[in-house]
């Protein structure tokens, strides 16, 4: 009896230990999984938005080395209050840039994608060329946001929270789309302050290295594209803009989800 009995529990043994030590191999082989990983970078209070990613996946990559939101928006600051570049953007870039902003402007007049009656917002505006370059063009009711105000062309504004109500404008542009932290939320609060039929144009860097202050980097005119989901796509076209080499103008739908693309 106790011949027989033997060989049961060494197997017995034999098989639990088995597992022991198969099962933190599987636990961690689980916790490395794709659906497990999640982005680590801070947003404002503290919410982390799992729809902007932290790889290189959708043609578009966010720049790693905040360590929160504060810090992020703290350095953007910075450039904008930076001395030396504010003199520049006063004083020699000052008519070099509403010249070239006003050409930008006023070809969209001829293409019906802006009017002397639009109400207009440039965003990320600096010192605010590009607003008084559509003051020049006829487009009277024009303003600019920034995180530094400069009187009385650019008021104080986060592009990822405007300070603004719902279908506020005519017509939204920036160039400064790289400089969002979080792109999601940066085309979102344009769909949100735009009016239906209204128009929204982004001058952007694609695949091209931006400077030193952005906060992320465009491969592809897709991951754009796809942000915006309440407008159509109405023309993509090739520029040189001030590190920008592409134009994207995009129109709020009212009802429906059409698309139109025009390419030139």
């Amino acid at each position: 009896m106790k011949t027989s009995t033997q060989p049961k529990l060494l197997t017995f043994k034999y098989v639990f230990l088995s597992l022991l030590l198969t099962l933190p191999i599987l636990l961690l082989v689980f916790r490395l999984q794709p659906q497990n990983l999640r982005w680590t970078a801070a947003a404002p209070g503290n919410i982390r938005p799992p729809t902007v990613p932290n790889i290189t996946t959708r043609g578009i990559r966010i720049r790693p080395g905040y360590t929160s939101y504060e810090a992020y928006i703290q350095r953007q600051v910075n450039k904008t209050l930076n001395p030396r570049l504010r003199q520049v953007w006063i004083t020699r870039d000052w008519d070099r840039k509403i010249q070239v902003f006003s050409q930008f402007f006023q070809n969209l007049k001829r293409r019906s994608l802006l009017s002397n009656d639009s109400k207009s917002l440039c965003i990320g505006a600096r010192v605010g060329q590009e607003v008084e370059a559509l003051r020049r063009v006829g487009v009277s009711d024009s303003v600019g946001i920034d995180l530094v105000p400069y009187p009385p062309l650019v008021v104080k504004g986060d592009f990822h929270n405007q300070p603004f109500g719902n279908d506020t404008f005519d017509f939204e542009f920036s160039n400064v789309f790289d400089h969002a932290l979080l792109p999601d939320k940066f085309v979102a609060e344009i769909e949100r302050t735009l009016k239906p039929r209204g128009v929204c144009v982004l001058h952007v860097a694609v695949a091209r290295r931006t400077d030193k202050y952005s906060a992320n980097d465009l491969f592809s005119i897709k991951p754009l594209v796809e942000m915006f989901r309440r407008s159509e796509l109405v023309q993509v076209r090739e520029i040189d803009g001030f590190g920008a080499n592409t134009e994207a103008v995009f129109m709020k739908r009212e009802t429906g989800y059409g698309e139109h693309i025009q390419r030139s």
